[in-house]
């Protein structure tokens, strides 16, 4: 191989590595906006779940006759 074939090897090794960082870069930071996402959904859920399992462990739900009838009654 000679130099100028070298340097052009180089030259496609430098590039595909200078993509290859980019591509990493843009995937974590789309990992990281994902991981902040999820916690935000867990912590909503825990929030949801808690109220929904209020106290005594039974879900908060009022019994049939203490509910209120429909719009449509």
């Amino acid at each position: 191989m000679n130099q100028q074939e070298l340097e052009s090897v180089i030259e496609r090794l430098e590039t595909k590595l200078a993509f290859q960082e980019d591509t990493i870069e843009q995937l974590n930071l789309a990992l990281q906006s994902q991981q902040s996402q999820l916690e935000t959904l867990e912590h909503q859920f825990k929030l949801i779940r808690a109220k929904l399992f209020e106290g005594d462990g039974s879900a908060a739900v009022a019994p049939q006759e203490q509910e209120t009838p429909p719009p449509h009654y």
